[in-house]
């Protein structure tokens, strides 16, 4: 159980409730965040929703267990949510393309801001961010949820352990989303009344904050191919980089890459060894994503399991020799999983004045090195077709 508050669910638990509002009634709304602020009902109430579907925010609504006057407040301006006196932190879940947009808006408004990752599709969003939070009296977190989990912070020790790291496997491989999503007892809904300028709204963003990345950041062609890379690195390869960042440090530089979707492979060079980071999507309903780590005489790895299934563990892997012999250790800390202890985080954060690590500076560390992967690709592509 995390250290910070007494997590004890009983009747004498007096606790001063976080109001949340919530931007955005899709998938990751309905499947994690509602129902895990629902868990965490003695410190959580979700006071507002908003969403471009009135179909999407309808469901979220009915979802959501408040008697009588503490039902939820619907809306489709994301301003009216901000400027409420009944929201204390507002929880951006939105499509990425309005991430920045709306993470402004809210620090405009002095709100804290819970934003899932990626927090921008480009660096000049992320220092946007960033200067509206120096002027703002509220303050923002970033969605790293495997971050969070007490089983990455004793692997983060156990690594700490080896004399000297010889070689370090960064992996991410899954089967289709859907199948876990269908699996979580949730039951979802996707709904298809949006306007057409919603639409076309949301498809212009896009075009311009990925070719801002890869063309104006990046100085690459924002090709076809890029951009589903751009795309799906913000999504998933995020969760991966950062981790990789807080267990290793920054990388110094590339050796090798390739980004041929739905596969990729990238060696970052590190003081003294290397480390592969590989990742894709296939259709086999499995999930396999760890972090491992190689010494001379200690072998360490934690390894994840879908988070959109309650109760699955992460664990950590320990083999070492000792006296000659193989030792295997299995850690599992405990069944609880990585959002319900990243939102205890998130409650330490807003009510005691507990700093987090997952700030928009560190975020911002995360996009450069994907950027860092998409000029190495740029360049290779070149060499290949021989543009000097």
């Amino acid at each position: 159980m995390d250290s910070h508050v007494n997590y004890n669910h009983s009747s004498n638990v007096s606790t001063t409730k976080v109001r949340v509002g919530l931007i955005g009634c899709g998938q990751v709304a309905q499947v994690v965040h509602i129902p895990t602020l629902g868990f965490l009902s003695d410190y959580f109430r979700i006071t507002y929703l908003c969403d471009v579907s009135t179909g999407a925010l309808e469901h979220c609504q009915a979802k959501i267990p408040a008697p009588g006057p503490n039902i939820p407040r619907i809306t489709k301006n994301a301003t009216e949510l901000c400027s409420s006196d009944d929201v204390d932190v507002v929880f951006i879940l939105s499509s990425d393309e309005y991430h920045a947009e709306q993470a402004i808006l809210a620090l405009q408004h002095d709100k804290c801001v819970f934003v899932e990752k990626p927090a921008a599709l480009n660096l000049r969003d992320i220092d946007r961010i960033q200067q509206a939070e120096k002027s703002s009296k509220g303050k923002l977190m970033v969605g790293y949820m495997r971050r969070y989990a007490s089983a990455f912070e004793s692997a983060i020790k156990e690594i700490g352990g080896i004399d000297k790291i010889l070689y370090a496997r960064v992996r991410d491989i899954i089967g289709p989303n859907s199948t876990f999503v269908d699996q979580s007892g949730m039951f979802p809904k996707t709904f298809n009344d949006l306007e057409e300028r919603d639409v076309s709204d949301r498809k212009d963003r896009a075009t311009e904050l990925v070719h801002h990345a890869l063309e104006v950041e990046c100085n690459a062609p924002a090709s076809a191919s890029a951009i589903t890379m751009w795309r799906v690195l913000g999504v998933l390869g995020t969760h991966d980089i950062s981790a990789m960042r807080e267990v290793l440090g920054m990388p110094l530089g590339l050796v090798g890459v390739h980004t041929g979707f739905p596969f990729w492979s990238v060696l970052f060079q590190y003081s003294g060894f290397a480390v592969s980071y590989e990742s894709g999507i296939h259709s086999v309903p499995q999930f396999d994503a760890h972090i491992e780590a190689y010494g001379q005489d200690k072998i360490v790895r934690i390894q994840y399991d879908t988070p959109y299934v309650k109760g699955l563990p992460i664990t950590v892997h320990v083999s070492e020799n000792v006296n000659g012999s193989l030792k295997e250790t299995v850690i599992r800390q405990t069944y609880e999983d990585a959002y319900t202890q990243e939102l205890k985080h998130v409650y330490d954060w807003i009510r005691l004045g507990k700093p987090v690590k997952t700030t928009i500076e560190d975020a911002r560390l995360d996009t450069e090195i994907l950027q860092m992967i998409m000029k190495a690709d740029s360049r290779c592509v070149q060499a290949r077709s021989g543009i000097p």
